[in-house]
């Protein structure tokens, strides 16, 4: 008799065992696919703040030709109507 609850303290542990084994698998796993995440996300954030440097590049090259076309219109004294 004395044998019965070692043995089934023993069944309980290493079930007990096997399902940690599985969490650490899954932990792991989970893991890998947050810095896959992790590693995505850092390149869409390079990505943007590429976007926003060529946003902010388009914006110079727009305010240049307006002061130009400005300077032109001077020059040929044309004026442009305001809308009604």
């Amino acid at each position: 008799m004395s044998s019965d609850p070692e043995n089934l303290t023993l069944v309980f542990l290493r079930r007990i065992d096997a399902k940690i084994d599985t969490l650490a698998l899954d932990l792991r796993e989970l893991k890998e696919r947050v810095s896959g995440v992790e590693i995505g996300l850092t390149s869409v954030r390079r990505d943007i703040a590429g976007l926003a440097e060529t946003d902010a590049r388009l914006q110079v090259s727009l305010d240049r030709m307006r002061d130009d076309v400005g300077r032109i219109q001077r020059r040929l004294d044309l004026h442009e109507e305001p809308a009604a």
